[in-house]
């Protein structure tokens, strides 16, 4: 499912409001949105002209200077020298492959990190799907799982004891054939 997006109206008095939550913001809570994975998009309030591109640059211009922490100058050199709208393409091509797989990798090993835990808490398990190749189960999120879970371990070893009980005494056993010498 797909992020609701946030409208933001820029004002010529460079003020910015928040059309979703109705309230006037500023660069650091659009940033704080952008950083919670929330798609935001921020027009001119008069001409309806479409200003992200512009109010994304300033954030990160902003926090640059605020933190001395700014994209490597040869990527800042390259992207005014990308005046040609291919060389541009390339490089946005360029940076959202790079960026996606840097995702992948952070996905891949929290996924590791996940499959490490599960070894910790459980490790009879954890070999056993190893042996067996199978994908491990995710660990449980909560406790309410967990009791889940729990309960119904304890239902299938009921369930398993009740097939494994031998006959009753009192039954009678099977007659036994005899056999004879032809």
């Amino acid at each position: 499912m797909k992020n609701p997006e946030v409208l933001i109206r820029k004002y010529s008095d460079r003020r910015l409001y928040d059309t979703t939550s109705s309230r006037y913001v500023k660069l650091d809570d659009i940033a704080r949105m952008v950083r919670d994975g929330i798609e935001v998009r921020v027009v001119d309030a008069r001409s309806g002209k479409d200003l992200t591109h512009v109010i994304l640059t300033q954030i990160i211009v902003e926090d640059a200077r605020e933190r001395e922490i700014a994209l490597p100058l040869q990527l800042l050199t390259q992207l005014v020298r990308a005046s040609d709208k291919a060389t541009h393409d390339f490089l946005t091509w360029y940076l959202n492959s790079t960026l996606d797989l840097y995702k992948k990798a952070q996905d891949t090993v929290q996924t590791r990190l996940s499959d490490a835990k599960n070894a910790v808490t459980s490790p009879l398990e954890f070999i056993r799907g190893l042996l067996s190749g199978q994908p491990l189960p995710p660990a449980p999120s909560n406790e309410k799982e967990v009791e889940e879970l729990r309960r119904r371990v304890a239902e299938l070893q009921s369930l398993q004891e009740t097939r494994a009980t031998p006959p009753k005494k009192n039954s009678r056993p099977p007659a036994k054939r005899s056999r004879t010498k032809r």
